[in-house]
């Protein structure tokens, strides 16, 4: 009896932190292990990770981790997982890059780990299983997607992808793969969202390719300053392909910074001809990059290009400060999260008069399948089972309607939750047979753990109220106070306008101190914490507000 598995640890219900998991007669494939950003109540969280757990409960039923592109929500939980698991990983030479760059970011040394190169003409051969690869069109290069033959038939993981057929080699979609797969019996598609409820047809790149020479025409004999995001390679190719038809030379800000840009233009996947690159100099008295007959590309992840526009504007950059004749051309329309910042940004230019064309983010190629690429992809491929994967629960929705549009029934079409298990048995779905732990790891900068929902509650209250420290010295042998009870906050109370309230936590203190410097023993422990629940409480009484009471007690020996 043939058994497979599918399930998800991540990217089900969400934007990002995709990661999924299918089984084959107890053999375990990983497809993709990547990030998602914070929302802003996740105070000082740089991002969110998959729980590993039961994939570290099953480590010896792992066969590899495979990898459909380099982009964060699908790579950038991998260095992570490497540190706790060992396995085989499978991606496309630009995708391993990205990943080698990241793992040495978190000292993990490449070396010491199995990398397998793959291209969508390959074949990989494994027990009951066989996995095969197509080429997707998406905003990087070298994107695939995948196929798992079992002997019931294939499993096609298919995430982040259009139809977009003006663009470049590496980034075509390989039909004959596709038609190669569809001769097989497809038993269940696994199918991107994000983009679902866009009907009708992705747009093409020639929609952009329109605005972009509109815009460079109009910035004739001006400095022209381009903003993308760094993982949009694709776009940024096009702008570079639109400056060298005008001639231009070309300035990237932040290559070594914005590594994915960097690592494209060393490996040729962007290219830039060498006599075209301006390496940029500080400015200085002598050295101003005014630059007048050139491009320079912006480019970074979120937040970045607006920042780095910012900084230019108020003359802090070291190599570009904008002046009333630049014309920017921004081809960033803001992510979630950068809302403010983007508009903040406009302002900013708008009041020193620069001249700025907005792409319409309706002219830009999206990332992603609108309804009518779902429908081509299904009708290639005919599964027997559709499932929506990469997306909220909106775009899910999106597609239970697609694929009822192309004749699927109710039971033909499985909606999931992280961790909620679909299992096939003989080729027959039995729908959710079992749950396995799924759940967020929450990491901070450079820490290895979990950050504790303790440690966010008390930085959400620091955010709102603030902090009070109580600071006093003692003789412990004495057992008594030296000096004055110095009392300081930072983000609760302006000290100098509330002398009264401060006098009285300094006698919370005193009276406490005599409480607990009379006794035997001195327990500093708990001499700290009814110091913090006393003016806790007295705080909240006078001020309704709950900052946090650090007590400090300082032994000093002598007096």
């Amino acid at each position: 009896m043939a058994q497979i598995d599918i399930y998800a640890l991540g990217g089900l219900g969400e934007q990002g932190k995709n990661m999924y998991v299918l089984e084959v007669n107890q053999g375990i494939f990983i497809l993709d292990a990547g990030l998602k950003y914070p929302t802003d109540e996740l105070y000082g969280v740089d991002a969110i990770l998959p729980d590993f757990t039961h994939l570290k409960r099953n480590r010896d039923r792992i066969r590899g981790l495979f990898l459909s592109h380099g982009h964060e929500d699908h790579i950038g939980a991998v260095p992570k997982l490497l540190k706790e698991l060992s396995m085989p990983i499978y991606g496309t030479y630009f995708t391993l890059a990205l990943l080698k760059d990241a793992m040495q970011d978190q000292s993990l040394d490449p070396e010491n780990y199995e990398f397998h190169t793959i291209t969508k003409d390959d074949t990989l051969t494994f027990k009951n299983t066989e996995v095969s690869f197509y080429q997707t069109t998406h905003s990087i290069p070298e994107s695939v997607g995948m196929a798992f033959q079992t002997e019931d038939g294939v499993i096609v993981y298919s995430p982040d992808y259009t139809f977009d057929q003006n663009v470049a080699a590496a980034y075509k979609t390989s039909f004959e793969r596709l038609a190669h797969i569809a001769r097989q019996n497809v038993l269940a598609l696994l199918t991107e969202s994000t983009g679902a409820e866009h009907r009708g047809f992705s747009r093409t790149s020639q929609h952009m390719d329109y605005e972009l020479n509109q815009a460079f025409l109009k910035a004739k004999g001006h400095r022209i300053i381009v903003t993308s995001y760094s993982t949009d390679i694709f776009r940024i190719q096009k702008a570079v392909d639109i400056a060298l038809k005008y001639n231009r030379k070309i300035a990237i800000i932040g290559r070594k910074a914005q590594r994915m840009v960097d690592i494209a233009i060393n490996l040729g996947v962007l290219k830039i001809p060498d006599d075209k690159l301006l390496k940029l100099k500080f400015i200085d008295d002598k050295n101003k990059n005014t630059l007048e007959d050139s491009v320079v590309l912006v480019t970074g992840d979120r937040h970045e290009p607006f920042y780095m526009l910012q900084r230019m504007m108020r003359k802090l950059d070291r190599l570009i400060h904008l002046n009333s004749k630049d014309h920017i051309i921004m081809m960033t329309p803001p992510v979630p999260g950068t809302e403010k910042i983007a508009a903040r940004t406009l302002d900013i230019l708008y009041r020193n008069d620069i001249t700025i064309t907005k792409i319409d983010p309706e002219s830009l190629p999206p990332a992603h399948a609108s309804s009518e690429d779902v429908k081509l992809l299904a009708n290639i491929l005919r599964p027997k089972y559709f499932i929506p994967i990469i997306g909220e629960y909106r775009h899910f929705y999106a597609m239970r309607k697609i694929a009822k549009e192309i004749g699927y029934q109710d039971d033909e079409i499985f909606t999931l939750q992280n961790g909620q298990v679909l299992r096939i048995v003989d080729g027959e779905a039995k729908g959710i047979a079992d749950k396995v732990k799924s759940g967020e790891t929450l990491v901070d900068g450079i820490l290895e753990g979990d950050v504790h929902d303790v440690v966010l509650k008390d930085r959400e209250i620091l955010s709102q109220d603030g902090m009070m420290l109580v600071i006093a010295h003692l003789n412990a042998r004495k057992k008594k106070t030296v000096g004055d009870i110095e009392v300081m906050s930072r983000g609760f109370v302006y000290m100098k306008e509330n002398e009264e309230l401060v006098q009285k936590v300094g006698e919370i203190y005193r009276n406490i101190a005599e409480q607990m410097l009379s006794k035997k023993q001195i327990d500093f422990r708990k001499f700290k914490e009814k110091i913090r629940e006393e003016v806790s409480r007295f705080l909240f009484k006078e001020t309704r507000r709950r900052p946090i009471v650090i007590p400090v007690l300082i032994d000093v020996p002598k007096e």
